[in-house]
């Protein structure tokens, strides 16, 4: 079973952490990372740009149109997402309880219904 397990935050936030603290952050998470990618558990994991430089993209009249975006109602947005391949939806709750910071902020996990081929 495929699940993705998406993590958010802002600018705030990131900038409310010390910056010695980054250090021993990006350490548990490249640790989280590793256990699971040697289980195989992990497929992937991305972290993602802020929101200030992601762009909307839409077609009009058969041609791209991109505006800057997304236009957010929240202070808070997607900051990473991981798949996951596991056996059960209780092992991928598992592994998301895992994740370094789900003892601050929430892990959403949402089931990968299916895979394009």
């Amino acid at each position: 079973m495929k699940y993705l397990l998406m993590t958010y935050g802002n600018q705030e936030k990131w900038n409310s952490l010390p910056a010695d603290g980054w250090t021993e952050a990006i350490a548990q998470q490249d640790a989280f990372n590793a256990r699971y990618r040697e289980s195989g558990e992990l497929i992937g994991a991305y972290g993602l740009g802020d929101a200030a430089v992601s762009r909307l993209v839409r077609r009009q009249e058969g041609l791209p149109a991109v505006s800057d975006g997304p236009y957010l109602e929240t202070k808070e947005y997607m900051a990473s997402f991981y798949l996951l391949d596991v056996d059960s939806e209780e092992r991928a709750l598992e592994i998301a309880a895992d994740m370094p910071w789900a003892d601050r902020e929430p892990v959403e996990l949402w089931p990968i219904l299916h895979e394009a081929k």
